[in-house]
Parts: C-alpha cells; structure tokens; sequence
C-alpha cells in the first residue's frame, strides 16, 4: 500500500497577480511545476493533490484561546510570522511505496526556496 507525503513549498512570497490570465488570454506558466509532475509520474509515484496558495497578504496567523474561548480569546497576527522571509507557497501530495523515493521527490519539487516533506498520518478522515 502506497503512503501519502506532502510538500510544503517554503519560498519568499509572490505576487499571484502576474500569474493570472487576462479575460480570454492564455493559462498562467508554470512550466517548472508541470515539468515536475511528469518527472513524478515516470518514477513511479503518483501526485495525489496540490495548490498554490496565495499571498500571504490574503491570510494570516492565529493563536487560538484556551477552553470554550477559543475564538474569543484568540490572538491574529497579519501575514505570516514576522522573523521570516519565507512562507509556504504551495504544496503537493505524492503516493509512493518507497520512503527513499518520497525523498528524491523533495529534490524535485520546484522552488525559490526549501522544501519540507512529511509522510502523511493516516487518521482515516
């Protein structure tokens, strides 16, 4: 049975902006991310999820309250964490059989950044 890992794509943030097509116009070029799904497939594993995220300017960081106040109590911070210049951009979940393969992948997901790649917990939602 194949595990499920994720890759959390951790690079300075971007401007979406200059990756949407006008009205009519051509598909956004992400040459790079689709050059890296046909890498995945031809070693065997298989991309079972993934997305770009936004700028962090359209989130943000909460430190949840404790007990029944959890929402009232709760801290926000704008965009994320302040002692950083990365975020995490994207990310993409991959099914393969082999631990060493899950990591060769890591090297292969495209980024201005790092990568970090975790096996998914199976809790069975």
């Amino acid at each position: 049975m194949a595990d499920t890992y994720v890759y959390l794509i951790h690079e300075p943030d971007w401007d979406p902006e200059g990756y949407i097509p006008a009205a009519g116009g051509p598909e956004p070029a992400f040459a790079e991310h689709a050059a890296f799904a046909k890498a995945v497939a031809e070693l065997g594993a298989r991309i079972v999820g993934g997305a770009a995220l936004n700028n962090s300017k359209f989130g943000g960081t909460v430190t949840p309250g404790q007990g029944e106040r959890q929402v009232e109590d709760a801290v926000w911070t704008d965009g994320p964490f302040t002692d950083t210049t990365e975020v995490i951009t994207g990310f993409y979940m991959v099914e393969t059989e082999d631990p060493d393969l899950a990591k060769r992948i890591a090297a292969l997901v495209p980024t201005r950044g790092h990568i970090q790649w975790r096996k998914v917990f199976p809790t069975g939602m």
